[in-house]
């Protein structure tokens, strides 16, 4: 596929700049992009990049000097490069109907145009939404539910009881609807409580892989409209996760703990159980939050604390050995004076 600049600023609602006749024929990285085609500069950091650049044509947000190259002006140029890629990237294919060597029961329902590959499992009761694609190794427990146009990918576990709302993505290895981690103990034994809720996942989720989302004890654990949640993270039972969340690589919420919208968790944050993270609130990396954030607040560190406070705190802690050491010499002078005293 070939465009012009002019068309690609019209398509992605930018503005284009300079040579608007110029043709564009890919999309490609800052440093690896070559002529033909189009790239972005979003972080300042690679603001440099631009003079050796082979790249036709570059996207930028207002006012940022691009030395005269054509240019596709956007507000948001990261948004708009990725719009700009999904306009050079073909929709995949997929056969549709049930292949030879899945088995699929027939009490199930599989809606119009859906793609059930070799190898799935779909139990009694489950209902599959027009145009969804399963891939091989899939399993899709009894009653549980699909939406349209899902996607999930191989070897991915949805156990029973599980409603997943349209045009969600799911990446392999991801289980949904494992057992909460419930147990009484009695005389040192652990007897394992039966985790009989399910788990609902809303429109518009995409779910890494190897991703572990538990059932409910008794509810519903439930994922929120929009919410992305990256590779290796887990969920614990009747979690509630707001719209449009975050979730980064290997963070951890346990169990009835209430997230709000827009909230971002980054990677290997760590939630105590039943606690409440108001909407808007930024978790960076590493932190453990032991109790409730109010919305709109960013926290740090283990355990975690206010942005501001947790860089004072810092700051402290790299003058601990100055202070150690200063410490230390007045323990000295002061047994020196206390000796002369005597």
């Amino acid at each position: 596929m070939e465009k012009t600049l002019k068309e690609l600023a019209e398509s992605v609602g930018g503005e284009a700049e300079g040579d608007t006749r110029v043709t564009i024929k890919g999309v490609a990285g800052i440093k690896e992009a070559g002529v033909g085609e189009i790239t972005f500069i979003a972080n300042m950091k690679y603001i440099g990049d631009l003079v050796s650049t082979r790249a036709s044509a570059v996207i930028a947000a207002p006012g940022i000097d691009v030395g005269g190259r054509p240019c596709l002006r956007a507000k948001n140029p990261y948004f708009a490069f990725a719009k700009v890629l999904t306009l050079f990237t073909p929709k995949k294919k997929f056969p549709k109907g049930v292949m030879g060597g899945a088995h699929v029961s027939p009490e199930a329902h599989v809606g119009q145009d859906a793609a059930i590959y070799s190898n799935v499992f779909v139990e009694a009761g489950v209902r599959i939404g027009d145009r969804s694609v399963l891939y091989p190794g899939v399993y899709v427990g009894e009653v549980s539910y699909l939406g349209e146009d899902c996607i999930i990918y191989p070897n991915v576990v949805i156990r029973e009881g599980v409603r997943i709302g349209d045009r969600v993505i799911i990446h392999g290895g991801t289980v949904i609807g494992g057992d909460g981690f419930g147990y009484a103990t009695d005389a040192g034994i652990h007897h394992k409580i039966p985790q009989i809720g399910g788990v609902v996942i809303e429109d518009d989720v995409e779910i890494g892989a190897n991703v572990t989302i538990d059932r409910g004890a008794l509810g519903d654990t439930i994922i929120r409209r929009g919410t992305k949640i990256d590779n290796l993270v887990q969920i614990a039972h009747n979690v509630v996760v707001g719209e449009d969340s975050i979730i980064v690589s290997q963070a951890g919420i346990s169990g009835s703990t209430e997230i709000g919208h827009h909230v971002v968790l980054a990677g290997q944050v760590g939630l105590v159980g039943h606690i409440k993270i108001g909407d808007g609130v930024q978790v960076g990396a590493q932190s453990g939050v032991m109790n409730d954030i109010e919305a709109g607040q960013t926290y740090l560190g283990s355990p975690a604390m206010p942005h501001r406070e947790f860089l004072k705190v810092q700051a402290v802690l790299r003058k601990l050995p100055e202070l150690r050491k200063r410490v230390l010499e007045l323990e000295k002078k002061l047994e020196k004076y206390t000796r002369t005293e005597e």
